[in-house]
């Protein structure tokens, strides 16, 4: 028996390694830092590694020109004016819900106060005190209030729930001041997820957002989690839902994406089958999300969020140049599923990326050869 765990030790061990080295000609081999032979991501004009941006999954000026005032200044009504402009049915203002409420969330968990020093985000207890009634504001609390609970609570316990319970409270009251917004019913999908609603609840509240906007990729995405095997459905029932979506996706939708991230939420801990990222069922849900990219809008704000998880997938199927094409359209950018689950998301996506470098190269490509 000693012989049987020493054996599947040095076996996933080795799985480890190869996920560190270098393929040249078939063959994995490490090339260390600094050797001529190391491929160097910064000859294709790559950011550098702590320079990547953790906050978003990719550009949106606005919101970066305001965070940084409202952070600057402590001052909310950037952030107001902001959210007052954006429309209530897209993507868009869902991303940046999340953006103001994760940057309030990571004030405090930097600066959490005590009695001589105010706590870290302040500007949003400001805002909440000061514009009961701004619908913007109302929706970043309730988002603010879920990720604490995230961060700072495990579910199942007291302080997870009285937190989450106060959220709830917070989505009813965003809901009320804008009653066409689904982005305080996509909050209360977190909320959701780590309260376990019955399904016939979540149904409810599925409902209510199909109402407000059909196709919105962000809400599916929070569903989507609800449905997974590690919360409170199966792994069909998250392909069923994926898969569902997909068909009945508009043209040009990224809802065509959404089973790629079914099979993310569901990967082994550990793969020990040869070939798996080349397999059917993955191979399919990887072309499903090279459609949608193919075919969404090039300003879709959700587009950067299936780049990168086809990042992820290309470079483990070893598609090098298709995975440099997507790293193009991202670099710069990290905060997104699946380098947002790392401790150091810059770190994972350098390393994905040298490694897309390394395989590209190893096939013949070069800086000269990159597709544009």
């Amino acid at each position: 028996m000693s012989i049987l765990w020493l054996l599947m030790a040095l076996l996933m061990l080795s799985f480890v390694l190869l996920s560190v080295m270098r393929r040249r000609r078939g063959v994995i081999e490490q090339v260390p830092p600094g050797h001529p032979d190391a491929a160097d991501p910064a000859a294709y004009g790559f950011v550098r590694q702590e320079e990547l941006d953790l906050r978003m999954p990719g550009p949106d000026q606005d919101l970066l020109d305001v965070l940084d005032l409202v952070q600057r200044t402590q001052d909310y009504r950037a952030a107001s004016q902001l959210l007052a402009g954006t429309e209530t049915e897209g993507e868009l203002r869902w991303q940046r819900v999340q953006a103001f409420a994760g940057a309030a969330a990571l004030e405090l968990q930097q600066r959490p106060g005590g009695v001589h020093e105010t706590p870290g985000g302040q500007w949003l207890r400001v805002w909440r005190a000061e514009q009961p009634k701004d619908a913007g504001c109302a929706a970043v609390y309730a988002e603010f209030l879920v990720q604490q609970a995230w961060r700072t609570s495990t579910p199942g316990t007291d302080d997870f729930r009285i937190i989450m319970e106060e959220a709830r409270d917070a989505c009813g009251q965003a809901a009320l001041l804008a009653p066409g917004d689904p982005v305080p019913y996509i909050v209360e999908l977190s909320i959701a997820r780590g309260l376990a609603y019955p399904q016939a609840e979540f149904d409810r509240l599925w409902l209510k957002i199909l109402d407000r906007a059909p196709h919105h990729m962000g809400a599916h995405l929070a569903a989507l989690h609800y449905w997974c095997e590690k919360w409170h459905g199966s792994r069909e029932q998250a392909y069923s839902f994926a898969e569902a979506a997909a068909a009945r996706a508009p043209q040009g939708s990224l809802l065509a994406a959404l089973p790629l991230f079914a099979v993310f939420e569901h990967l082994p801990e550990v793969n020990l089958v040869a070939g798996f990222y080349q397999s059917a069922v993955v191979t399919k849900a990887m072309h499903g999300a090279l459609h949608a990219v193919h075919s969404a809008r090039p300003d879709d704000p959700m587009l950067a969020h299936v780049r990168h998880l086809l990042i992820f997938f290309l470079v483990r199927a070893e598609r090098w140049q298709e995975a440099m094409y997507q790293l193009i359209q991202v670099d710069g950018h990290v905060g997104a599923l699946p380098w947002t689950l790392s401790a150091d998301p810059a770190a994972e996506f350098a390393l994905y990326r040298a490694l897309a470098v390394a395989g590209y190269e190893a096939n013949g490509g070069s800086p000269a050869t990159l597709p544009g």
